[in-house]
């Protein structure tokens, strides 16, 4: 470590996080649990998350209660640090308890900036794609063999986890990490090399605007160091001020100073050509669907690229990415259903994750589960959402998951649904959806949201399971 990042840590042994199970916040469990501190969290729900990390030794409780807070935080207040998500509510009796007890609490996106001070670091932003190609970047380099310690938003089907540790000095550890613009969080980021997928509207409970959004970009994308890397996607039409010495790039699909070119599915997986100035740096395979997701496969290479790793090691690399858990993730298959489960939740998302489907599955009957996530996003988008979802040949639609927000007077799933144009479309309960879903007669169905539908894609999997076997033994 640095000498500022032990002067900032060394007096810290306790670690204690409100909401550990979020993606971000279980990957700074992990990393404080690693390097010897005592941590233990609060977190609203269980989940595969939270299941992990209690598996690993770390103690976490469901009830907001100072009764569960461990013993050696209350009495040794100046040795522990308290990590806060942004999703934590303003009421909320633990959090209320350490501020007026005058506890150092840092945002979880503080504490990631001060980690990230210590080697090289590949931030990666957007709305949408953060996960996969910080995922991909950091699968790369590992398997390049470079030193990788990563923060990732989302568990790799290859690891298992969302958090790597570099065993390589710290002078030779490249970090990746994504650069969230939630709450401004990416703000504590001064990245070597950035990415930017895409600047789409979307968090205008923070922002208010579009534009007050995007120039929060610019103030993350002027932020890179001196002689550093910035990608940017195509369709970003901005043309954001960087230090003089900063190297940018544009990338796309068939748009971009490089861009992929060719793209064919292939299998449950798509083949594409990079090319830039008229030449060509040959075709790669992606071993895993989706239009957006060769687009992020192509910023994750032009990254790798830029870090050592020649095209040829990068194209036999790149086929052996299995992927990202709820990021396109086949569930579950058999010759009558295709069930796929993904993390899409912004309008932009179910778009082009739809459209992926249709191209893979041309001829067969898509059902959609749709569960909102954020009154207010729902309330922002919901016109934007309905279109997407016309790509649909049935919609289930759930009710909004809340997250941390209060419901908002008169925002309900009906401001989505009663705009959709399809006619088999129902608003249904979690208990009433299997059912629905199983008796459809739909061939492929896509269950989308960032909330807790998560809990319904196994039962889903197996209801289709026992589905299968009745039909069998009839």
């Amino acid at each position: 470590m640095s000498n500022d990042m032990v002067n900032e840590l060394s007096q810290f042994k306790n670690v204690y996080f409100l909401g550990i199970g979020g993606i971000g916040m279980s990957a700074l469990a992990r990393w404080f649990q690693q390097h010897g501190f005592n941590v233990a969290g609060y977190d609203k729900t269980p989940g595969f998350v939270t299941d992990g990390l209690i598996k690993e030794g770390i103690a976490i409780h469901f009830e907001d209660d100072i009764a569960h807070i461990p013993d050696y935080v209350k009495e040794q207040k100046d040795q522990a640090l308290v990590v806060l998500t942004p999703a934590i509510p303003a009421n909320h009796t633990e959090w209320k308890f350490l501020k007026d007890g005058g506890y150092l609490i840092h945002k979880r996106s503080q504490v990631l900036g001060l980690i990230s001070q210590t080697c090289f670091t590949v931030g990666v932003a957007g709305t949408h794609g953060k996960t996969t190609t910080s995922s991909m970047i950091a699968y790369l380099l590992k398997e390049a063999g470079k030193g990788t310690t990563a923060f990732l938003g989302g568990i790799t089907a290859n690891y298992g986890t969302n958090f790597l540790l570099s065993e390589k000095p710290l002078e030779e550890t490249i970090m990746v990490v994504e650069a969230d613009e939630f709450d401004r969080s990416f703000l504590t980021l001064h990245p070597a090399v950035a990415v930017v997928t895409s600047t789409d509207a979307d968090h205008l409970d923070i922002y208010g605007d579009d534009e007050t959004m995007k120039t929060a970009y610019g103030d993350f994308i002027r932020q890179i160091r001196k002689d550093g890397r910035l990608y940017l996607q195509s369709r970003i039409k901005q043309n954001f001020e960087t230090r003089s010495s900063v190297v940018t790039k544009r990338y796309g699909l068939e748009d971009g100073q490089v861009y992929a070119t060719n793209v064919k599915p292939n299998g449950f997986g798509f083949d594409f050509e990079v090319r830039e100035n008229l030449g060509s740096y040959g075709v790669f395979h992606l071993a895993m669907p989706g239009f957006h997701n060769v687009e992020n496969a192509l910023a994750a290479l032009l990254v790798c690229q830029s870090l050592g790793i020649s095209w040829d090691i990068l194209r036999q690399l790149l086929p052996g990415f299995k992927g990202v858990k709820r990021r396109f993730e086949k569930i579950y298959e058999d010759e009558k259903v295709v069930l796929i489960d993904d993390y899409a939740h912004h309008p932009s998302e179910i778009s082009a994750a739809l459209t992926s489907l249709r191209a893979l599955y041309p001829d067969k009957k898509l059902g959609v589960v749709f569960q909102p996530h954020l009154y207010s996003r729902t309330r922002d988008f919901a016109l934007e959402f309905s279109h997407a979802l016309n790509q649909a040949d049935r919609l289930w639609l759930l009710d909004i998951y809340p997250a941390r927000e209060l419901p908002i007077s008169g925002v309900t799933s009906k401001l989505i649904i009663d705009r959709v144009d399809i006619p088999e479309k129902a608003l249904i309960s979690k208990e009433a959806l299997i059912d629905s879903v199983r008796n459809s007669g739909c061939q492929v169905i896509a269950m989308l949201g960032a909330g807790d539908i998560d809990r319904l894609v196994q039962p889903m999997a197996e209801a289709f399971v026992s589905q299968s076997k009745m039909s069998v033994a009839s």
